[in-house]
């Protein structure tokens, strides 16, 4: 499994949108600029974030983009989920494409334990735990 730059952007959009959660508006430029990404690969991320419910926009000069949740409602396993789909390492532990050979196949299990590992892992971390993680570090810059 590798998480593509569209799931790692997410993160960090979603990570400056929580270390900025004060009610306001944030702009993609003000976003970009912060992230050294650019602006128009993240208005595509943002449109994925604001069908899915987890941003909310305003136009005109005060207009941007905020949680529409607190930081410590999205885990960051909602966010990669959302951007790459199942975190799965291979497609037969999916719910969905079950696989046919499961019951005799012998690596199964390590797949399994692989996936409940990852999302042990994505599932317990918060955007708040981010922003308490990077506050204590007193950092000015940031990366995910």
């Amino acid at each position: 499994m590798k998480i593509s730059t569209k799931g790692r952007y997410a993160l960090l959009l979603m990570f400056d949108l929580a270390i900025h959660y004060t009610g306001e508006y944030i702009t993609i430029r003000s976003i970009a600029k912060r992230q050294n990404i650019s602006e128009k690969y993240l208005e595509q991320i943002i449109t994925y974030l604001s069908r899915a419910g987890f941003v909310k926009s305003a136009r005109g000069a005060q207009g941007g983009y905020q949680l529409s949740n607190s930081p410590e409602y999205y885990t960051v396993g909602m966010i990669l989920r959302l951007m790459e789909g199942s975190l799965a390492p291979v497609s037969c532990v999916e719910k969905d494409t079950p696989c046919t050979q499961a019951d005799t196949c012998i690596t199964i299990d390590i797949w399994k334990q692989i996936q409940e590992a990852v999302s042990q892992v994505v599932d317990n971390i918060t955007l708040n735990d981010l922003v308490e993680k990077y506050r204590k570090t007193n950092a000015p810059d940031y990366v995910i």
